[in-house]
C-alpha cells in the first residue's frame, strides 16, 4: 500500500497510467469509526444488494428488492423523504421512485440504525471499479449537527447488509405511508415566472401564463453582455402545460423551499414563482439540496418555458 499525497488520505489501490480498466481505492484515515452525536441532519444510502430481500406484509408491502436509494432531509415540519426501489439492478425499467414530505421525524430511527448496523466502521473507504455500471455497488453519505459525517462507497459490491437494507427500506416505506404535510395543489397554478440574473448583467425573464382551457401562453424577454433585449411570445398546448404540472408534482417543486440549500452551486441562481388561483405565492428556487432523481425537476421546467420555440 502507498501512502498518498494528501495527508490522511491512504491509497490501496491504483489505475497505472493509460490502462484501461482496474480499480482506485483509497482510505481516508481520519474518518471516524465512533459516532458520538444523536442529531442527524442528512441521510443517503444507495446500495445494489446480493439477493432479493421480502418487504413487510399489509399496507407497506413491496415485491422483494435488489436495489435501494434512501434519502432524507429535516424540515421544519418534519422530514423530506426520497425512496427508489427495484428488483433490478439500478437502470432497470422496474425501478421506482417517489418523494414525500411528512410530519414525521424519521431521523431518531436512523440513528438508531446506523449503530445498529456499524456503518461507522466503514467510514472513509471508496473504490471505484472502471468499465462497471454505475452504481452497481453503492454509497452512503451521513451527516450530523455535530460536524460529524460517515461516507464510503464501492460501485463493484453490495455495501450494504441485506438486513440494513431492508430495515431501511421499511422505515422510509412506513413514513412514506403515514401522514404527510399537505403541498398546494399543482392543478391550480395559474402563473408560473422564471427568472434568472446573470453575472455580465444579463438575465432571462419567462413567464408562463394558463388559460382557463389548460393551453398557455409564454412571454420571454432576455438580455446577454450587450444592451439589445430580446423579447418573444410563444402559445403552448394544454398538453404541455399538463406536462409542466405532472413534472410539479412528480419532482415535488412545491416542498423545496423549506430545504437546506445545496453544497454544490449550479453557476447562477434561478427562481421560479407559482401563483395559485386564490392569489397565494410560492418562490423556489434551484440550489436545494435534492437527489438527482427529482433535483432535474427545475431544469425541465425551465428548458420548457426559456429554450424551446
Amino acid at each position: 500500500m502507498k501512502k498518498g499525497s494528501n495527508d490522511g488520505i491512504r491509497i490501496i489501490k491504483q489505475t497505472k497510467p493509460n490502462v484501461c480498466g482496474g480499480t482506485d481505492a483509497y482510505l481516508e484515515e481520519y474518518a471516524p469509526k465512533e459516532i458520538k452525536s444523536d442529531k442527524m441532519t442528512f441521510f443517503q444510502a444507495t446500495s445494489a444488494l446480493g439477493r432479493p430481500f421480502p418487504m413487510p406484509t399489509g399496507e407497506n408491502a413491496v415485491e422483494p428488492l435488489c436495489y435501494i436509494s434512501a434519502y432524507a432531509l429535516p424540515c421544519a415540519q418534519g422530514s423530506f423523504l426520497y425512496f427508489e426501489s427495484a428488483s433490478g439492478y439500478r437502470g432497470s425499467r422496474d425501478a421506482v421512485g417517489a418523494w414525500a414530505l411528512v410530519k414525521e421525524d424519521i431521523f431518531p430511527k436512523l440513528v438508531e440504525l446506523v449503530r445498529k448496523y456499524a456503518l461507522a466502521q466503514s467510514n472513509g473507504y471508496h473504490s471505484q471499479t472502471h468499465g462497471l455500471p454505475e452504481n452497481f455497488g453503492g454509497s452512503v453519505e451521513i451527516e450530523y449537527e455535530s460536524g460529524e459525517k460517515i461516507g464510503f462507497s464501492n460501485n463493484q459490491t453490495p455495501i450494504l447488509r441485506t438486513e440494513a437494507a431492508a430495515e431501511i427500506a421499511e422505515i422510509f416505506t412506513k413514513a412514506m405511508n403515514g401522514e404527510k404535510i399537505a403541498m398546494p395543489d399543482a392543478a391550480s397554478v395559474q402563473k408560473i415566472s422564471f427568472e434568472e440574473n446573470r453575472d455580465n448583467g444579463g438575465f432571462m425573464k419567462a413567464v408562463l401564463t394558463i388559460a382557463d382551457d389548460g393551453t398557455g401562453r409564454i412571454e420571454r424577454s432576455s438580455r446577454y453582455d450587450g444592451p439589445t433585449v430580446y423579447e418573444s411570445v410563444r402559445e403552448v398546448d394544454a398538453h404541455t402545460v399538463a406536462q409542466i404540472k405532472e413534472n410539479i408534482v412528480t419532482s415535488g417543486i412545491f416542498a423545496w423551499s423549506g430545504l437546506p440549500e445545496s453544497k454544490y452551486k449550479f453557476g447562477r441562481k434561478k427562481q421560479m414563482t407559482f401563483c395559485f388561483a386564490d392569489g397565494t405565492l410560492l418562490a423556489v428556487d434551484n440550489e436545494r439540496r435534492l437527489p438527482a432523481r427529482i433535483g432535474r425537476g427545475f431544469f425541465n421546467i425551465e428548458l420548457e418555458l426559456t429554450t424551446k420555440s
